[in-house]
């Protein structure tokens, strides 16, 4: 159980680093390639509908990675993968 939280608290650290360090090094000319990203799911302008006439259910779904968060998610799972 204990493995678990800090399997899920390297991933989260990660991933919010990694947006934070995106974020600032989009405004960085020699380091704008790190705030790169790309949205993956359902449009959000678009997302899948069920009408069930009494009943409408909307689905969506959408994730944006940039190129610094998978580096710092690689990094936090060695980081892990270390520490175990």
């Amino acid at each position: 159980m204990k493995k678990q939280f800090l399997f899920l608290f390297y991933l989260l650290a990660g991933i919010i680093i990694g947006s934070l360090l995106g974020s600032v090094c989009r405004g960085i000319p020699s380091l704008s390639w790190l705030g790169y990203s790309n949205t993956i799911g359902f449009s959000p302008s678009s997302p899948a509908v069920l009408d069930l006439i009494v009943v409408r259910i909307t689905f969506g779904f959408a994730m944006s990675v940039s190129v610094a968060q998978i580096i710092t998610i690689a990094l936090a799972m060695y980081i892990y993968g270390k520490t175990r």
